[in-house]
């Protein structure tokens, strides 16, 4: 394997379609595209500076690298890269990619960042920005620290394990995703998606779980979460008190104490779903706004 140390890059495409390479304490200034359509590279403390710096890449292993504001879409249509002790301060980065391993790395401005990926796995990551992982697919994810709304809209395949998100419209119109162990906070948290299965969870949610089919919820609490699960057919255990649940579709739900239950006949048929509560505070066939 051929080996460049200490080079400063200038211009587009300056190792265009390199092969069996490793490049070590380097700088990519300005200039699209340096490694386009490049294959079994090894990247060790390299510093993207301009767009584009790994399009149509494969087997690409980068130790603690830095990806500069200007670095946008960094890594688009790749095969096999494995991203490790990284600080990446581009957006868009990460699109259409198969087989991606994240750990220790840190995006500071995540906009529109992994989406369209397959067979991912992330470890202790952090981002902010919004639109985060949409359409992802077979994903594994590890003490992810996020802040940015709208994340994992389309994903499918989802495992989620020990995270913090802070994000409006999480997970929407996803399939197939399981979460243990997490904090999420944000409104309107999992519209529209088949299969979502929250384990020891805690959840902070204006209209959250609403419009979900097969919910699962164990061993979850509910802090200020109100108007749930909505048109959802639930399997709930929840250890807290919930504020407020309108309309469910059908299913259990236990929870320690309802602030306020809210069944509409005329909505919903109140004997498909089974409330188990020894504390309900109020119960009325209309919300608020219709009294």
């Amino acid at each position: 394997m051929k080996e460049i140390v200490q080079k400063l890059f200038k211009g587009e495409r300056s190792l265009f379609g390199s092969r069996n390479l490793r490049i070590a304490d380097s700088v990519f200034e300005e200039g699209e595209s340096p490694l386009k359509e490049s294959r079994d590279i090894e990247l060790e403390n390299v510093l993207f500076q301009w767009k584009y710096p790994l399009w149509y890449c494969e087997n690409v292993t980068a130790k603690d690298c830095k990806w500069f504001e200007m670095a946008r879409a960094g890594v688009w249509y790749s095969k096999n890269v494995s991203v490790e002790n990284a600080l990446i301060k581009a957006p868009k980065n990460f699109r259409r990619c198969d087989a991606i391993s994240l750990e220790n790395v840190a995006f500071t401005n995540a906009e529109e960042t992994l989406w369209n990926c397959r067979n991912v796995k992330m470890k202790n990551v952090t981002a902010k920005g919004n639109y985060f992982a949409m359409n992802y697919e077979n994903v594994e994810v590890s003490s992810l620290k996020l802040d940015g709304n709208y994340s994992f809209d389309g994903a499918k395949n989802v495992v989620v394990r020990n995270s913090t998100l802070l994000s409006k419209d999480a997970f929407w119109n996803c399939e197939n995703v399981e979460v243990y162990d997490s904090f999420i906070s944000g409104e309107y948290l999992g519209w529209n998606s088949k299969n979502l299965t929250l384990i020891n969870c805690t959840v902070e949610s204006l209209q959250g779980m609403c419009y979900i089919g097969n919910l699962v919820m164990k061993n979850c609490k509910l802090l200020n979460t109100t108007l749930a699960f909505e048109y959802s057919s639930v399997e709930a255990e929840i250890t807290t008190k919930v504020e407020s649940i309108l309309n469910p579709s059908s299913g259990v739900i236990k929870a320690a104490e309802i602030g306020e239950l809210i069944i509409e006949p005329d909505k919903t048929d109140p004997s498909k779903t089974k409330i188990i509560c020894g504390n309900i505070e109020k119960q009325t066939d209309k919300p608020e706004w219709l009294r």
